[in-house]
């Protein structure tokens, strides 16, 4: 039986100066998620947008904001970006260092908590913190820039936290953000993730309909 999963398409790699079409188009393709890249300079080298945008945006559509924050003591934020719509914040391990106090303060914001972690982050950082945790952000490139290649260890790290996951009898969602494409689509799914993060790979192809389907025909093929 196959594995139900969501594609969250990430909108780094969508046209800005076209917003809100491209959210219409996403909507209108079957899209569900879509995944927001804030990034702020400093934890990593490129910067992208900030409440404000998030918040129109939420206005334009029904689709699940997944904010994924790369910015360095998420905590003075959290709750701007959930009163502009979020609803998944994934704040960086390496960000801060008092994890378990955002992941409750994003809560409180009635936002879904969840944890990224850079390629190099062991897993032992945050076993302790799945219980209050929705998704796991496994990055499989190094963050702060599109279009990256899909690091290879990342499938065995992937594999690793599913089985923690299931150890402890927790239930978390595993994201993977980098490099995710039609060619390794199946073989990600099969190894525990839920849900998938695609940039170039997904808006380079219009349209979306289409190539959602494409996305829908390789995760058929898990063995």
């Amino acid at each position: 039986m196959q594995k139900d999963w969501i594609l969250s398409p990430s909108l780094l790699s969508c046209d800005f100066g076209k917003l809100e079409t491209e959210l219409n188009s996403l909507e209108n393709a079957g899209i569900k998620w879509i995944h927001w890249d804030v990034m702020d300079g400093v934890f990593v080298p490129n910067i992208t947008l900030g409440p404000p945008i998030i918040a129109k945006s939420r206005q334009k559509t029904n689709l699940f904001f997944d904010v994924h924050l790369m910015i360095e003591k998420p905590e003075r934020y959290i709750q701007q970006f959930a009163e502009a719509g979020a609803d998944l914040i994934s704040v960086h391990a390496e960000s801060t260092p008092h994890l378990e106090s955002v992941l409750s303060q994003i809560e409180k914001q009635n936002a879904k908590p969840a944890i990224a972690l850079n390629p190099h982050t062991p897993l032992c950082q945050i076993e302790y913190l799945l219980p209050q945790t929705y998704m796991v952000l496994l990055m499989s490139v190094n963050p702060g820039f599109g279009g990256q290649e899909f690091i290879p260890f990342s499938m065995q790290k992937i594999r690793d936290l599913s089985n923690l996951i299931q150890e402890k009898g927790a239930c978390v969602l595993i994201q993977v953000d980098g490099g995710v494409d039609t060619s390794n689509l199946a073989e990600l799914i099969k190894n525990g993730a839920d849900v998938l993060v695609s940039g170039s790979a997904f808006f380079k192809h219009p349209p979306y309909e289409k190539r959602l389907q494409e996305f829908n025909t390789a995760a058929s093929k898990q063995e």
